[in-house]
């Protein structure tokens, strides 16, 4: 990316933000207090994530992030 296309990236969110604080605003000024709706088109519904530990089996052919493969040293 060239510096102008990292600048009107900044922009746009600079305008997005803005956008939602002065929604934020308005809401607060009239008393509602549900959340506004998001401006880049993502779901809106949370993911719950289990506190019970992952499967060991899923790992089994993954390297260790930095130090390679379990069956392997690192260098």
């Amino acid at each position: 990316m060239s510096v102008q296309d990292d600048l009107a990236a900044v922009r746009r969110r600079l305008q997005d933000l803005e956008h939602t604080v002065e929604e934020l605003e308005r809401r607060v000024g009239t008393g509602q207090t549900a959340p506004p709706a998001p401006a880049s088109g993502r779901a809106a519904s949370m993911v719950t994530i289990p506190d019970a530990p992952y499967d060991a089996g899923q790992w089994t052919d993954v390297d260790d992030e930095g130090l390679g493969a379990r069956d392997r040293h690192a260098p």
